[in-house]
């Protein structure tokens, strides 16, 4: 196995743990290197860093998979892929969950969701996309699942060399299926929803709402397909609003609420989100709860201020259609806006809009994407609530 060797100043993440080692990091390599191979890398003073896969092509030139010297072949897979799935039981995430995330379950840059017997995996490197069959064989193996799909159309992959696609790792499927979740019902489309199909990592957070929403009017934009404003409907919320651009989110939005008959409370409507938020503050109608949940604002270090601006102008927009003492829900999932930033976004949002608020609970993703300390992009979804009054 091709031997690398560390600076002797590297930064202290690799030694606390992290898996990513960058170019500028490594001393030298002892052996030939072919894209995707998995190498043994080696501190300074030769005591073994762990196992990974190396690509010079990526900015991130070696992942690490372990911190022992171990064979990585289909049983190391099926050994990580138990392990990760053991820790969802333990934690409560059986039925729906992000079976494996990626660093935080020492799998880098893999990605599975699993919907009830189906999975939709993202390999998101060269050399875990090499180890694709490992990866399938690991699930069949496991789970016996009714289907495996992969969502591989994501633009990160192109920064490894790798094409964009999608399509079946098993027998084909109906790739419409339906999800439990929180006693509801949700279509997802696992061929073209967006990510995987569906946002796991609100579903905690959807229940956060149940008390603030009892008999409430309540709006939701960016709502995609409706899972926070049809939870307000089943927890007791008088009408819901529902807001996205996209007509084909609004339609499956309107199909998941007549599929758990909520339609006579939840609406959804194809509008642009930030025209509606800018546009109603001035004469438009007010609510008791408004919910923000929007894409990310930005991938990219250079525009951070951007999305700050951008987060502060939806949240202030947003805070103007609340009657006095009614809520915020305002989510981001922008990894590069970190937990302080985002609430002093909030904060200053709320000084513009002349408002007080207090804190009802400020929350991150649900724990089948656990958070490891040390690696920040495990810590990227941010979930406030808050009362809102008038000064």
């Amino acid at each position: 196995m091709t031997k690398v060797y560390l600076k002797k100043k590297i930064a202290p993440r690799i030694a606390n743990g992290h898996p990513w080692i960058y170019a500028n990091e490594i001393d030298r390599i002892a052996g030939e290197t072919v894209p995707g191979d998995i190498v043994e890398v080696r501190f300074a003073d030769g005591k073994i860093a762990g196992v990974g896969y190396i690509n010079p092509k990526s900015q991130i030139i070696i992942r690490l998979l372990s911190r022992r010297p171990v064979e990585i072949n289909e049983a190391f897979f099926q050994q990580q892929i138990l392990k990760a799935w053991h820790y969802r039981q333990k934690t409560g995430y059986t039925e729906n969950c992000r079976l494996v995330f990626g660093e935080a379950d020492q799998l880098p840059a893999l990605i599975v969701d699993k919907f009830n017997d189906y999975f939709v995996i993202q390999t998101l490197s060269l050399g875990m996309d090499i180890r694709k069959p490992a990866i399938v064989k690991a699930l069949e193996v496991i789970f016996n699942p009714k289907g495996i799909y992969e969502r591989n159309d994501v633009p990160v992959r192109t920064l490894e060399g790798l094409t964009q696609q999608k399509g079946f790792l098993s027998a084909p499927f109906d790739t419409n299926i339906i999800i439990n979740e929180n006693g509801l019902r949700f279509h997802v489309d696992i061929e073209n929803g967006q990510k995987t199909g569906y946002f796991l990592d609100q579903q905690d957070n959807r229940r956060a709402i149940q008390h603030i929403v009892k008999g409430a009017e309540v709006m939701g934009a960016f709502t995609y397909t409706g899972t926070f404003e049809i939870h307000a409907a089943h927890y007791g919320a008088k009408s819901v609003l529902g807001i996205d651009i996209s007509e084909q989110a609004v339609n499956q939005a309107n199909k998941n609420a007549v599929l758990n008959g909520l339609e006579k409370i939840v609406e959804f409507k194809a509008m642009n989100a930030f025209d509606v938020l800018k546009d109603w503050g001035k004469d438009g109608p007010r609510y008791d709860v408004v919910m923000l949940d929007p894409p990310a604002f930005t991938k990219s270090r250079d525009s951070i201020q951007n999305a700050v601006n951008g987060y502060k102008e939806i949240n202030l927009r947003g805070m103007k259609l609340i009657r006095n003492g009614g809520f915020l829900v305002t989510s981001s999932c922008t990894n590069l806006v970190h937990p302080q930033l985002f609430l002093e976004t909030i904060h200053a949002a709320a000084k513009d809009a002349k408002k007080k608020l207090k804190q009802v609970t400020f929350q991150a993703q649900a724990s089948d994407h656990p958070i490891v300390w040390g690696m920040e992009n495990t810590n990227y979804l941010k979930f406030l609530i808050v009362e809102v009054t008038d000064r």
